[in-house]
């Protein structure tokens, strides 16, 4: 697969270098290649041929005679000890150079890292001299990534997803004006609804043995992890195997009962490890209430997915992740408000990413608009 060249008369050609051609084959400009990396993740996502992405780093960020001629003599390099189908390009202007090995045989995954990075240091070595090699940085990231399991984080190498931070540095006037809507839409439920907080408080303590609020791990944006507020609708110390069970075949599509409109995506029905008094809380979802906690704080927003326990998104397919990479988590969400019947996990992954990758502050209005009717219907709830 030869690499394609950018489209004239694109904005990237304006703010990268353009395309060079090194013995007739192309190196790709900045917006470029981070164009390309992103169409290799969905090519992996599907395929499930791991991807490795290999930076050379030449330690300055200079536009010198010196160290464009270092560049030009890797780039030299790296193109002639690569395939046809392996891509190269500037990870980073003048600076980074990028080159991804695709379509790597699963089988490989496991011991690619080192060989090529072995490899390549080689390859540099032979050609460059002690003073040139002593200056550049190589590293490796395979995609897909493997997530930290034994620290309960399940963290993706920015590396990989420079297309997320472009688009972050490109919204950030945006970003600014949704957590000041968070901050201040949270400070005033937070103040208005005192009265009910304290309601509920008192109902849970005298329907139930337990404490008031239910504290969770949750699984945040770029996989960091959280204390997720919520009223107690279950008993103290349940079971949470009988949950793990079902989705773990749910979000396969192995599950035959699907989470009806009160109950929403993430429950069963008829669960029962739930109260009396919590099954009210779940169908009016006021059970939810304490997250405008978790928004102040920064870790949700009012509108996004609904963040993941760790254990389902050990069940995630590859694709499923985007899901907590594109957005922070929120209180409610595209799906909720829209999904008005029964939805598959895969649907409901996609309405998250159609919000992720269309947001904009009228589109967080509009879904806050319309949550309180999906509420009164039973729709979404928790």
């Amino acid at each position: 697969m030869q690499p394609p060249q950018p489209s004239n008369g694109t904005s990237a050609a304006a703010s990268s270098p353009a395309p060079v051609l090194v013995d007739n084959r192309i190196a790709l400009g900045e917006d470029a290649f981070h164009s390309m990396i992103a169409v290799e993740r969905k090519r992996t996502e599907r395929s499930r041929r791991p991807i490795l992405l290999t930076l050379i780093d030449t330690g300055n960020c200079l536009s010198t005679q010196k160290n464009g001629k270092l560049l030009q003599k890797i780039l030299t390099v790296l193109s002639a000890g690569t395939r046809e189908t392996d891509i190269r390009g500037w990870y980073k202007d003048n600076c980074v150079i990028g080159v991804m090995f695709t379509e790597i045989p699963t089988e490989l995954k496991q011991s690619i890292v080192s060989t090529m990075l072995t490899r390549v240091s080689s390859t540099l070595r032979d050609n460059l001299s002690a003073e040139q090699f002593s200056n550049i940085n190589i590293s490796c990231h395979l995609f897909p990534d493997e997530w930290d399991h034994e620290l309960s984080r399940r963290p993706s190498n920015p590396t990989l997803y420079p297309d997320l931070s472009r688009r972050e540095q490109g919204n950030k006037l945006s970003a600014a004006a949704k957590r000041g809507m968070d901050i201040a839409g949270s400070l005033l439920a937070l103040m208005l609804l005192s009265p009910l907080f304290l309601f509920i408080s008192v109902a849970i303590k005298f329907t139930s043995n337990g404490p008031v609020f239910f504290r969770q791990e949750r699984v945040g944006r770029y996989g960091r992890p959280f204390v997720f507020l919520k009223f107690r609708s279950m008993h103290a110390d349940n079971d949470s195997t009988v949950h793990k069970e079902w989705f773990a075949r749910y979000v396969v599509g192995q599950e035959k009962q699907r989470p009806s409109k009160r109950t929403g995506v993430y429950k069963m029905t008829d669960d029962p490890r739930i109260t009396p008094f919590g099954r009210f809380l779940r169908r009016s979802s006021l059970d939810e209430l304490p997250q405008f906690i978790n928004v102040l704080k920064g870790e949700m927003s009012l509108v996004g997915p609904r963040p993941p326990i760790p254990y389902e998104v050990d069940a995630y397919q590859i694709w499923h992740r985007s899901r907590i990479l594109e957005a922070k988590p929120g209180i409610t969400g595209l799906w909720q408000v829209t999904a008005r019947s029964r939805v598959t996990f895969d649907e409901m992954v996609r309405l998250d990413l159609r919000y992720a990758r269309s947001w904009s502050l009228w589109l967080d209005v509009k879904i806050l608009l319309q949550t309180p009717r999906a509420v009164l219907l039973g729709d979404g709830a928790y």
